[in-house]
């Protein structure tokens, strides 16, 4: 697998280029911290007339030589996100003393010539795969196309806010001494948007997203899914993008369960190593259905733990009218009854049933109408809701009464009692109802 790797030459002319493009500011802003310390007191005087400053100026030469000394070592040891990360601690470091060398240092590291696109990655390196299946160990998507604009209750909403703004914004964090949150975990029941989330994310921040897939790195040979999983998070370090490791609690379960192989606990060991050395420029997140599963260690790797509901009333009637309104003019007037009928259930389920009521009107020549009116009207749905949903079919003037009957099952007179205002206003100068 060491195509998923830089070669040797590739990985000098990258940490070149970093180096290049820091050694002139470093010297620049910090000549005069060397230029001053010329009267500090060398080994062979008397050490006794050296003052405070001298000493500060000494202790701030010998920090930036080692420092300098550090990165050089590291730059030609050639792992780039080693660079990065000694590049990161000294802007910190030099915040309090040389604040617009540590910020132009900041911008410099967000602006990273060695972040390549997986477009041009894949032309000049292969995606890693599996030895045996020779399958890819990941998707790609360059660049991510959402078919709708997604519905988020206002907590993950606010966390994923915060994701976009500190990958947008590192500078201030540095000026504090931080870093951005460098992986998120996505918590919550199947179909709620997790996935969606994180397609969401890539598109707002303008990066790829990289999905593990989980059928090819879980090896036959249990040995080598460690070495899959290892070579796919060493790959996405390489490229500016968001990895997703979706259904986490597949390869990072509890190491106390008992029911469980010493190899799986040790792919959850590679899987945290990995974690950990995930660079704060990159985006990892991870979405689990079922977090009671998974090993607390792995809970702690996480900046954000970020939990998706499901859906209540109103964000179920946006997410209907989102899906509806390219196709169906009157998707307003359907949406808060049919999010009373999925009251309880998660997106990805209300989506299958909204495709499956559109494709039947498609193929049979129907009003989608017709097909809508059916999934209010299922005869699973507990008699006190019919009547609600039955009385409202009316009173939004969708259906008449007699056709609310039919789809219901819930008497007339019922119905009428519900609509009485309604009611009233249809009836003409006779008397007589028009419904």
């Amino acid at each position: 697998m060491a195509g998923a790797r830089l070669s040797g030459v590739d990985q000098f002319v990258q940490c070149k280029a970093l180096l290049d493009n820091i050694v002139f500011n470093l010297w620049t802003n910090c000549y005069s911290v060397f230029e001053n310390s010329s009267t500090v007191a060398t080994l062979d005087g008397p050490t006794s007339f050296a003052t405070d400053s001298d000493m500060a100026q000494q202790n701030n030469k010998t920090d930036i030589e080692a420092d300098f000394l550090q990165l050089a070592r590291t730059a030609l040891s050639g792992r780039m996100q080693d660079v990065q990360v000694v590049l990161r601690r000294a802007a910190r470091r030099y915040q309090p003393s040389v604040p617009h060398f540590a910020e132009a240092l900041t911008t410099l590291l967000h602006e990273s010539p060695s972040q390549a696109s997986p477009l041009r990655r894949q032309a000049e390196i292969p995606l890693p795969v599996d030895m045996d299946s020779r399958l890819h160990l990941m998707r790609v998507e360059a660049e991510p196309v959402l078919d709708h604009e997604p519905i988020f209750a206002a907590e993950p909403a606010a966390a994923l806010r915060q994701i976009i703004e500190e990958q947008r914004n590192p500078q201030a964090l540095a000026r504090a001494g931080l870093d951005p949150a460098r992986a998120a975990l996505f918590v919550g029941p199947p179909g709620v948007g997790k996935t969606l989330a994180a397609r969401w994310l890539a598109r707002e921040l303008g990066r790829p997203l990289v999905i593990l897939d989980l059928a090819a790195v879980m090896s036959s040979l249990l040995g080598r899914t460690g070495s899959n999983l290892r070579h796919v998070i060493e790959y996405a370090k390489t490229i500016d993008c968001i990895l997703l490791l979706d259904e986490l609690d597949a390869i990072a379960k509890r190491r106390d369960d008992r029911g469980e192989i010493g190899e799986l606990k040790r792919l959850v060991t590679v899987l945290i190593q990995q974690i950990d050395d995930w660079p704060s420029s990159g985006v990892l997140l991870a979405a689990t259905n079922h977090p009671d599963l998974l090993d607390p260690a792995i809970w702690r790797r996480f900046d954000l733990h970020i939990q998706f509901p499901l859906p209540n009333q109103d964000g179920i009637a946006g997410f209907i009218e989102a899906m509806l309104s390219p196709y169906f003019p009157a998707a307003k007037n359907w949406s808060s009854l049919l999010a009373l009928a999925f009251a309880g259930r998660s997106f990805s389920d209300i989506e299958r049933d909204l495709a499956a009521a559109r494709r039947s009107a498609a193929l049979g020549n129907l009003p989608l109408e017709e097909l809508l009116a059916a999934l209010l009207t299922n005869k699973t749905i507990a008699r006190a809701k019919r009547i609600l949903l039955a009385a409202g079919m009316v009173d939004r003037g969708l259906v008449s009464q007699r056709k609310a009957r039919e789809l219901t099952g819930v008497a007339r007179d019922t119905i009428r009692n519900r609509t009485v205002p309604k009611a009233k206003k249809g009836k003409r100068g006779n008397g007589r109802d028009t419904s």
